[in-house]
C-alpha cells in the first residue's frame, strides 16, 4: 500500500531535484540576463520583417518604394498581376528552400518545435536570414499568410545562435530560442502576455522558473523596444465605451464557440488534405509553392481582400466596419486559399489568417445576433477559431483582449474559445501544429499534469523487508551514488539511476540509518498510482446512507 499525503505537502518537502535542478537559481539569472539582448534583437527582427513585407507588397502590387504595411487588394490591379504574382513568389520560395535551406518551408511554429524536440534547440544561422526573406516574398506577393510564424522562427534563430556561442545546456539553449520567438511575437502584435502563454503552451513544454523568467524578461524588453518602432497602442482597438455585456451574450457565445470549432476542424482538415495531395504530385516539392500560388491567384481574382497579411481587413471586422460581401468573401475565399496553399509547404504564418477567418465568422454570426458593441461578435469568433485551430484556448482569449483592449468581453471570449477547444479535441486527434510534427515521425503531447515521480518519496515505495535490509546495507557502504534519502522524491531517484546506470539504491534516514532499498520496479508504483487515479471509478458517498461504498 502506497502511503498517502497531499501533493502540495510532498512538493513542498521535495524541494529542488539534486540532479534535475542543480544550481537552478544562479543559472536562471544568467539565462535571464542573456535573454535581455535576445528580446531586443527579437523586436528588431519583427520590425525589419514587417518593413520587408511592406516593401515587397508595395513593389509588387503598387510599383513603388515604401515600407508601409499595405493590403494587396486595397485597389484594383490587373488580373495577370493578381494571378501571376503569387505564382512567381511561390517559385522563388521553392528555389530558396531547395538550394538555401529546407527549414524555411512551413509556417514556422512546427519547425521551431521540431528544432526543440530533436535538434537540441540548434538553428542554422542561414535560417535567420532566409526565413524572413522567404516570408516577405510569400506575403508580399499576395500569399494569405501572417508574419508571426516566420518571426517566431527568426526570433528563435536569434536566441539559438547566441546560445550556441555560449557554454549552455540543451535546456538553456531551448530557453533562449523560445525567448527570441516570444519576443518577436510580442513585438509583432504588442501582446506580451499572449506571447508568454504561446511560449509556455506551444514551445517550452514546461512551466518552470528556469525557463519562464528568462522568457518574460525577453518579452518585456521586446515590448519596450517596440514602442518607438511600431507604437504602443493596441493593434485593433475596439471602442466599446465600457458597455456591460448582457447575460444572453454569454449564452450565445456557446453558439459562436460551436461555429468556431466547425471552421477550425474544417480548415485543419483542408490543410492536411492539401498536403496529402501535393505529396502525390509527380514533381519535386520545389514546385509546390508555385502551384499553391495558382490557388492563391484564383482566390485573389474572386476576393482581392483575401490576399496578403490582411491587418486592415481584421481591423474592419473587429471594429464593425465590414460589409456583408467582405465578410462572406473572407470567410469562404480566405479559408480556402489559406488552407490549400499552406499545404504546399510555402513560407508564412497561421495566426493572422486565423484572426481574419475567425473575425469574419463572428461578424457573420453577429448579423443575426443582438448587438452588444461594434466588433463584439467578431472578437468572439476570433478567439473561438484560435482556440479550435491552435488548441490554445487561454492564449486565444488573451490574444484577443490584448489586440483590442476590450476587457469587458473576457467571460464570453473564454466561453467561446473553450467551447471550440473542447469540440476540436473531441473531433480531431491532433491540432494543425501537432499533426505536422506527427507526420515527421515525432510524438508530442501538450497535456500538463503532475509528474507522479514528483509526488512520492523514496520511503513511500521502498522495499523494507529484512533480506533487503542486509542488501541495502551493502549498497549504502558502496558510496553516496548508491543511496537516496528517505525524503528524496522518486524523480531524484530516477535521475540517480539514469546518471550512474544503477538499478537499485539504499534508502537511508537523515542519520544514515538504512531503512530499505529502492529498485527501478519501485518507481513503477508511482506510475501505477497515477494510472489508478485516472481509471478506477468509485462512488465516494452512498446514495442511501452517505457512507463510503466499496470501489467498483
Amino acid at each position: 500500500m502506497i502511503r498517502g499525503g497531499t501533493t502540495s505537502s510532498r512538493q513542498h518537502h521535495s524541494g529542488h531535484d539534486k540532479l534535475g535542478d542543480f544550481n537552478v537559481h544562479p543559472r536562471m539569472l544568467l539565462i535571464a540576463a542573456w535573454a535581455l539582448p535576445v528580446g531586443a534583437l527579437g523586436a528588431l527582427a519583427a520590425y525589419l520583417l514587417l518593413a520587408l513585407i511592406g516593401l515587397t507588397t508595395n513593389a509588387v502590387f503598387y510599383q513603388r518604394i515604401s515600407t508601409d504595411l499595405v493590403a494587396p487588394g486595397a485597389h484594383d490591379h490587373p488580373w495577370w498581376l493578381v494571378l501571376g504574382a503569387p505564382v512567381v513568389g511561390g517559385l522563388l520560395i521553392g528555389l530558396m528552400a531547395r538550394y538555401g535551406s529546407e527549414k524555411i518551408r512551413g509556417h514556422g511554429m512546427p519547425e521551431a518545435i521540431e528544432s526543440i524536440l530533436v535538434g537540441g534547440s540548434r538553428v542554422q544561422p542561414k535560417v535567420a536570414l532566409l526565413k524572413p526573406l522567404s516570408a516577405a516574398i510569400s506575403i508580399g506577393s499576395g500569399g494569405p499568410f501572417g508574419a508571426e510564424g516566420p518571426i517566431i522562427m527568426t526570433g528563435g534563430a536569434v536566441g539559438s545562435i547566441l546560445a550556441q556561442h555560449l557554454r549552455l545546456t540543451a535546456d538553456e539553449r531551448k530557453t533562449l530560442l523560445v525567448a527570441g520567438a516570444a519576443a518577436g511575437m510580442a513585438a509583432t502584435f504588442n501582446s506580451p502576455l499572449a506571447a508568454v502563454l504561446l511560449a509556455v503552451e506551444l514551445l517550452l513544454f514546461e512551466w518552470r522558473p528556469r525557463s519562464l523568467v528568462p522568457v518574460v524578461a525577453a518579452v518585456a524588453v521586446a515590448t519596450v523596444v517596440r514602442m518607438p518602432l511600431l507604437g504602443s497602442a493596441p493593434i485593433f482597438p475596439v471602442l466599446h465605451s465600457d458597455v456591460q455585456v448582457p447575460w444572453d451574450a454569454d449564452v450565445l457565445s456557446l453558439v459562436v464557440g460551436v461555429c468556431g470549432a466547425l471552421v477550425a476542424v474544417g480548415a485543419t482538415a483542408l490543410v492536411y488534405f492539401a498536403e496529402d495531395q501535393f505529396a502525390r504530385l509527380p514533381v519535386h516539392w520545389m514546385w509546390w509553392p508555385a502551384i499553391g500560388g495558382v490557388i492563391i491567384g484564383v482566390g485573389g481574382l474572386i476576393e482581392p481582400r483575401a490576399l496578403g497579411v490582411g491587418y486592415d481587413v481584421i481591423d474592419q471586422l473587429l471594429t464593425g466596419n465590414s460589409t456583408t460581401e467582405l465578410i462572406v468573401g473572407i470567410l469562404v475565399v480566405k479559408t480556402l486559399i489559406w488552407s490549400l496553399s499552406l499545404g504546399s509547404g510555402t513560407s508564412g504564418g497561421v495566426l493572422a489568417p486565423i484572426f481574419m477567418i475567425g473575425a469574419a465568422l463572428g461578424a457573420a454570426v453577429g448579423q443575426v445576433f443582438p448587438p452588444v458593441f461594434p466588433g463584439f461578435w467578431a472578437m468572439l469568433g476570433l478567439a473561438a477559431v484560435v482556440g479550435g485551430v491552435m488548441r490554445s484556448p487561454i492564449m486565444g482569449v488573451v490574444f484577443t483582449l490584448e489586440l483590442t483592449h476590450a476587457w469587458d468581453a473576457l467571460l464570453p471570449l473564454l466561453i467561446a474559445s473553450a467551447t471550440a477547444y473542447a469540440i476540436s479535441v473531441l473531433v480531431l486527434k491532433r491540432s494543425v501544429l501537432t499533426e505536422k510534427i506527427a507526420r515527421r515521425g515525432l510524438h508530442l503531447t501538450r497535456d500538463y499534469s503532475t509528474d507522479p515521480l514528483e509526488t512520492f518519496f523514496a520511503a513511500d515505495v521502498m522495499d523494507s523487508s529484512p533480506p533487503s535490509l542486509l542488501h541495502a546495507s551493502g549498497l549504502a557502504r558502496r558510496g553516496e551514488h548508491y543511496r537516496v534519502g528517505a525524503r528524496d522524491t522518486l524523480r531524484h531517484a530516477a535521475y540517480l539511476f539514469a546518471e550512474h546506470e544503477h538499478t537499485e539504491a539504499a534508502v537511508v534516514d537523515a542519520d544514515g540509518t538504512v531503512l530499505g532499498h529502492l529498485t527501478i520496479q519501485s518507481l513503477l508504483k508511482a506510475r501505477l498510482h497515477d494510472l489508478t487515479e485516472a481509471t478506477e471509478k468509485e462512488q465516494v458517498f452512498s446514495r442511501r446512507f452517505g457512507l463510503p461504498p466499496s470501489r467498483r
